[in-house]
């Protein structure tokens, strides 16, 4: 069950992410607040606490005011996310160059440092991709599955938190679009293959294309499933 400081910081942070509270523009009072939403200040002051530890308010004595989204942690992306009915595209365009960058350099190292067991592990996870899976979800469990194997082998732990955040902020606000997705069985199976050749082989620059045709496939699919959503429920997505 959501507490009423929960109330108050999601209410205030769509606030601050919308616009409404300009950067240093300061936020309502204690009192204002707990007249609002018919809270106690303690109520009140956990929900400052939550909006400072996101990093979208400076709270000091007197008062709060609003700090630039640069400033922000990186847990205020899933709040980002969730403010329209679809999440914006650029944002969603802007996480996928994201984790496609932190993966590549995952793969890089995993081709460094990774046991010979390990590489032998993640080709052996490829392995159905490339032979061309037809069953949808296990096509998808599949693909989770050597991604995750290859983000955690190179055993890099700040890389490996800042992909998990980006991942479970991500995911959940994607579901809305996974009926609209359609996933590209052929070209998969050619990048996976690519992929396990260049793991055989420590092949860097062939390791670097398969992951610049996943990428591409990633972000292409993406798009899509956004045009198509947008034609058969006529939902908009939200403006960051």
């Amino acid at each position: 069950m959501t507490g009423k400081h929960d109330q108050i910081a999601g209410s205030l942070i769509q606030d601050i992410l919308s616009g409404h509270y300009r950067v240093n523009e300061r936020l309502p009072s204690e009192r204002d607040l707990a007249a609002r939403f018919d809270a106690n200040r303690g109520a009140v002051r956990e929900a400052m606490k939550k909006l400072e530890q996101l990093g979208v308010a400076e709270v000091k004595p007197g008062g709060a005011r609003v700090k630039d989204r640069s400033e922000a942690s990186l847990d205020v992306i899933g709040h980002m996310l969730g403010q329209g009915d679809l999440p914006d595209v650029q944002l969603v365009d802007q996480i996928f160059v994201v984790i496609n960058a932190l993966m590549n350099v995952a793969a890089e190292q995993t081709m460094e440092l990774a046991s010979d067991e390990d590489i032998a592990d993640i080709r052996a996870i490829a392995q159905p991709i490339a032979e061309g899976i037809e069953d949808e979800e296990a096509h998808t469990l599949a693909r989770f599955e050597l991604l995750q194997a290859i983000m955690l082998a190179n055993n890099n732990l700040p890389l490996h938190l800042i992909a998990r955040s980006l991942f479970e902020q991500f995911g959940p606000h994607l579901q809305v679009l996974s009926r609209y997705t359609v996933t590209d069985h052929e070209a998969w199976a050619i990048f996976a293959r690519q992929l396990e050749e260049a793991l055989e082989v420590k092949d860097l620059p062939l390791l670097r294309a398969s992951f610049a045709g996943i990428s591409d496939l990633n972000r292409e699919n993406m798009m899509r499933a956004f045009e198509a959503a947008r034609t058969a429920t006529g939902l908009e997505a939200s403006s960051s």
